[in-house]
């Protein structure tokens, strides 16, 4: 049998059980394997269906970002057909080989190519006759370049606008099951597992627990504990019910006492002290040095910020949701375990499934859902694990279904960040760049490593952390370095990782050179600029948002404009512009405009760039005026969005997106922006009020404390 774990299935007619697991799982964690993605695998991903349409198994995951409309689109051209004659499904994990994950604004970088070579062989192999009717085909000996391929002559010859392909958008707004959440299946019940209310980086356990009241209810179908429900150092208690409403009742009658470890007790001041930059640089050079120019000392600095940035939520619209059913009696070509689940990696949740249920990856099948908001926070496995264990445990199909406090609690944050920015100015450039700074891990995200494989990882330096801490202008000598500190609350991937935080540092220092220099902020950043990339995205938002007619203040408002830029992953562009407004009685800020010049190569699909583009201006717009994830009492104190600052629909101003045409590769669109908009956002602030807000996020009592000083 696969199954090598003892387990207890609920017997018919019975209204509640206890059920308990024994222990054992290696204490190496399941590393993710993120293949690049080819054109024998792409012949996967499209197939020809025998009424003569075509299917496409979508190798990314849909999450927003109309990734799936993209590629339907080059589907459709390639093979000389139209978009609806091209229909979309989302594969489970048999039905295409392993892909990587939906990670680092890089699907139509790294699958646009591969699957448009797979359409052209399929298409010649139709018109000769050759292909099967599942469209198998032999590939030939050297794919189509790019330059041959019908799809890619038709985008680079095309304008910019174009008429969207249909994706899943009929789909959403008639309300068909798309999410992990709008599962149903056949005798299906509901879950929930229960955890302290702590940080899992602390040891806590279940104690006591009141299982006679919690069976005492109709609904209530199982009590389970398992060391399988370990997330990190919280081992949870599982509960299944009848139906999700009486899942509350459930937990309040079982009453569980939990068992912590007092002494990791934490505040949040432990984490400011823990990441504090002048500590860090107190006790000499960090850890990390990216890029390490001597910097010759007893020279003066021009300019000197210290600067820190809070902790952050992912925040997603849907917590995350999945399904569990088991097939024991499942034939040997059958997957034993099947799961629904809106995930980033598919074939990572089957991974670690195998390794924790002791199953042969090829028994599990995972069944990708459309994600309502990922932002790097959706590629652990979590829900996934739980809903399995649950399911195991009663032999029935189990649905488990985060709440919005869970989904606070139990995923990672956006780590906090510390920094130091010193730069000289002579003779009107920039001769010396030093920034340091101290964070927590990204791409070794604590939620997923144990503190001893952490720190081997972290002899490499967490490159997630340094994202965007490069400076993307011509100054002689520069210094990098940081230092990632784990943290009691966990961190990790967060949209853009380090590149927002970092950026908004970088771009806000380069901004004081340029005021230290009496020299307009454009012309000062094009006088840096060496690439012509970067130069042509600033022109085209200064061009576009008419830069020298600058807002003027009044009796009653200050106003101001800002402007900054930068480079994503080395190959996309993005330049920003924004207006505020400052109420001079209230200390209110209110963003007025922004607008972006966008330059990620080829675009397959404007709306949705623009689209992605438009998100990531909100995110800047929540990271310099809203986000800050309270800490208290050992744990995340948010367990609503009444306790979580998000920037509200009245806060968000027009946003004016100008795409760069471009005959350069396509490369990543869904985090380019991240770069510039939080720096032209507290730019426009320095600019309206005459100060450097240095903490974020901006408050109405810091700016009328900054006004009255």
């Amino acid at each position: 049998m696969m199954m090598k774990r003892r387990h207890l299935l609920a017997g018919a007619g019975l209204a509640s059980i206890t059920v308990v697991f024994s222990a054992g799982c290696s204490l190496v964690p399941v590393i993710p394997k993120r293949p690049t993605p080819t054109t024998e695998n792409a012949q996967g991903w499209i197939r020809h269906d025998a009424d003569g349409r075509y299917t496409l198994w979508m190798p990314c995951t849909e999450m927003g970002q109309q990734i799936s409309t993209a590629l339907q689109a080059l589907a459709a051209a390639e093979l000389g057909v139209a978009p609806q004659a091209v229909q979309l499904r989302l594969p489970g994990t048999g039905d295409i080989a392993r892909v990587r994950a939906t990670v680092g604004s890089a699907s139509v970088q790294d699958f646009a190519l591969p699957l448009a070579q797979a359409c052209a062989t399929l298409r010649e192999a139709l018109a000769s006759g050759v292909a099967t009717a599942a469209g198998n085909s032999t590939l030939p000996a050297q794919p189509l370049p790019a330059s041959a391929l019908r799809s890619f002559q038709a985008l680079a010859a095309r304008p910019m606008e174009q008429q969207a392909a249909p994706g899943q958008l009929h789909a959403i707004v008639t309300g068909q099951p798309l999410f992990a959440g709008d599962t149903r299946l056949p005798g299906m019940l509901y879950g929930r597992v229960l955890r302290a209310p702590v940080s899992a980086e602390l040891d806590a356990r279940p104690g006591a627990m009141d299982e006679a009241a919690a069976r005492a209810d109709p609904a209530c179908i199982a009590v389970v504990r398992s060391p399988l429900l370990l997330q990190m150092n919280s081992l949870g208690v599982g509960i299944v019910a009848r139906s999700p409403s009486a899942l509350d009742r459930i937990e309040a009658a079982l009453a569980v006492q939990w068992q912590v470890d007092e002494g990791g007790g934490f505040e949040a001041e432990a984490i400011a002290t823990r990441i504090d930059i002048d500590r860090h640089l107190a006790r000499g050079a960090l850890r990390h040095v990216p890029r390490g120019d001597t910097m010759p000392e007893g020279e003066a600095w021009s300019i000197d910020l210290r600067m820190d940035i809070p902790l952050a939520a992912h925040a997603p619209i849907e917590p995350r949701s999945a399904t569990a059913a088991w097939s024991p009696q499942a034939q040997k070509n059958e997957p034993v375990l099947r799961v629904w689940a809106g995930t980033q990696d598919l074939f990572y949740v089957r991974d670690v499934l195998a390794r924790h249920l002791a199953l042969d990856a090829e028994r599990i099948e995972v069944q990708a859902c459309r994600v309502g908001g990922g932002f790097g926070g959706r590629t652990l496995c979590t829900v996934e694990l739980e809903a399995a264990v649950l399911a195991q445990a009663v032999g029935a199909p189990v649905k488990v279904h985060w709440s919005r406090a869970q989904e606070f609690a139990q995923g990672f944050q956006r780590p906090p960040s510390s920094h130091r920015v010193r730069a000289r100015v002579r003779q009107g450039r920039v001769t010396h760049w030093w920034h340091a700074f101290a964070s927590s891990h990204i791409l070794f995200t604590p939620a997923a490593m144990p503190p001893w494989m952490q720190a081997l990882a972290d002899f490499a330096g967490d490159s997630g952390v340094a994202r965007g801490s490069q400076l993307a202008y011509a100054v002689p000598q520069q210094r990098t370095e940081f230092t990632a500190q784990r943290l009691p609350v966990h961190t990790g991937p967060w949209r853009g990782l380090g590149a927002g935080p970092n950026t908004l540092v970088v771009e806000s220092a380069m901004d004081e050179c340029a005021r230290q220099a009496r020299a307009d902020p454009l012309a000062w950043r094009l006088a840096h600029t060496t690439d012509k990339r970067l130069a042509a995205a600033f022109e085209r938002v200064a061009r576009e948002a008419h830069w020298k007619n600058r807002p003027t203040s009044d009796a009653t408002t200050l106003r101001g404009r800002g402007i900054a830029g930068g480079i994503y992953k080395g190959v996309s562009y993005a330049a920003a512009v924004a207006d505020v407004a400052v109420d001079r009685a209230s200390g209110q800020v209110r963003v007025t405009a922004i607008g972006c010049a966008h330059d990620c190569g080829l675009v397959l699909q404007p709306d949705g760039v623009r689209a992605q583009t438009e998100g990531n201006l909100v995110w800047c717009l929540g990271m310099v005026l809203h986000e800050e994830m309270p800490v208290a009492a050992s744990r995340v104190a948010a367990a609503t969005f009444a306790d979580y600052a998000l920037p509200r629909m009245g806060d968000v101003p027009p946003l004016h997106v100008h795409l760069v045409e471009s005959g350069a590769p396509p490369t990543g669109a869904g985090e380019t922006a991240m770069v510039a908009g939080a720096g032209a956002i507290a730019n426009a602030l320095r600019d309206a009020t005459g100060h450097r807000f240095t903490r974020f996020p901006v408050r109405s009592t810091d700016v009328l404390q900054a006004l009255k000083g």
